[in-house]
């Protein structure tokens, strides 16, 4: 399982993508319905019914009575319900920016889930190689016990290692368990395949020198950018809710048959005698929404700006300690391994002293290990900032190469 094919199944059985789909199509479909007059409203009743005298409750006596139906229809102006459409529209745009800001979380955390369960494996090779060692270390107090050359000391000091070994390589298992738990919840049962082996860390999608320009375009800030989008069809709605919509009713009515039947044409119109107080604060209201949208982007932009300069900066220096660790601390450790236990050949060095210095490898293995892991999280997090498949123009991002 490489990292790309983990990354991609995660998407496809992502829920959280679909959720977006069903929120864009709803928005979408909401565009339309927004954009259409409003229903037209069926009336019916009685006018002027007697309720006393000889004509009580006549619904034909009395030449005032009328059985009324109409139909009442508001003329929402074009202007207005654009406007109306427009906001819909919005919404659904951002519902697409959002799905992008959600591939890219999936992309990053599957990344990192299955970074983690790499070097938890890595960890556990390494104790199992030393436990090897000090299972052997073992056989040779043994034996040099037997032959009259060395002590139980040294025996219960071999075993004591193996027992260290042992007890750290349960903790490794532990960790490879929860490393694996977590990747099956983005891949399901493929986090039982074995992995691939690891991509490269030294370079990532983004350059510092133009960082500022390129996070404009992340796929979180594009969210609030679609808020601010959204602010402003807000405010324009308000400024054409500054007009009143009229309302048109036909009404036929029927009498007696004595009488003549009758039909009647009426026009509503909302009396707007508070505009400075209504209105006007309404737009008012939607205005401050736009400008606050506005200050909240450009700060999350400066925000991300320096999150992502300050991982880049750990990012580099990661690398470079990791260097040191895999040109001299390792190799460091292990000569002064390799010249401990030629002194305990030549016995010139004690069981004791071979035991601490194999000690000292696993910690330095380990120990490049973790700071490898720790590095490789932050280039996972700096190189899924964007979808993988975004926009071309984030594809082609210049690539900052790592020290070699």
């Amino acid at each position: 399982m490489t990292l790309l094919a983990a990354q991609q199944r995660a998407v496809e059985l992502s829920r959280q993508l679909a959720a977006k789909d069903y929120a864009v199509s709803s928005s979408r479909d909401m565009a339309v319905a927004a954009g259409q007059l409003p229903d037209p409203i069926l009336r019916a009743g009685i006018d002027n019914l007697p309720v006393n005298g000889p004509d009580r409750f006549s619904l034909t006596n009395d030449f005032m009575t009328m059985r009324r139906i109409g139909v009442m229809q508001e003329l929402t102006r074009s202007d207005k319900r654009q406007a109306r459409s427009e906001r819909f529209e919005r919404e659904a745009e951002k519902g697409l920016a959002e799905k992008t800001f959600a591939v890219a979380s999936v992309q990053r955390a599957t990344a990192l889930a299955w970074l983690d369960l790499y070097y938890a494996q890595a960890a556990a090779a390494a104790i199992t190689e030393q436990r090897t060692q000090a299972k052997l270390e073992v056989q040779a107090a043994e034996g040099a016990y037997r032959a009259g050359r060395g002590n139980q000391a040294d025996i219960f000091a071999a075993r004591s290692a193996v027992a260290t070994f042992d007890n750290q390589s349960s903790e490794a298992q532990r960790r490879i368990l929860n490393a694996k738990t977590i990747l099956s919840r983005w891949i399901g049962k493929a986090a039982d395949m074995p992995l691939a082996a690891k991509p490269s860390t030294n370079e990532i999608r983004l350059d510092p020198a133009t960082l500022d320009t390129v996070l404009l375009h992340h796929p979180e800030i594009a969210i609030v950018a679609k808020q601010v989008e959204i602010a402003g069809a807000e405010a324009k709605l308000a400024e054409a809710n500054k007009r009143a919509d009229w309302s048109v009713e036909v009404a036929y009515q029927q009498r007696g048959s004595a009488y003549s039947n009758m039909v009647s044409v009426g026009v509503s119109v909302p009396l707007q005698w508070d505009q400075k107080n209504r209105q006007e604060r309404e737009l008012s209201s939607k205005l401050a929404m736009v400008e606050q949208a506005k200050a909240e982007r450009d700060d999350m932009v400066r925000e991300h700006v320096a999150q992502t300069r300050a991982m880049i900066n750990e990012w580099e220096n990661g690398k470079e300690r990791q260097q040191r660790y895999e040109n001299e601390l390792i190799p460091l450790a292990n000569d002064r391994t390799g010249a401990v236990i030629a002194a305990y050949r030549g016995g010139k060095a004690t069981l004791s002293e071979v035991l601490a210095a194999r000690r000292n490898v696993i910690d330095m293995r380990l120990q490049g290990l973790q700071l490898e892991a720790e590095t490789a999280r932050l280039w996972a997090q700096l190189n899924y900032l964007f979808p993988i498949d975004a926009d071309e123009s984030h594809r082609s991002m210049p690539i900052v190469e790592g020290s070699k």
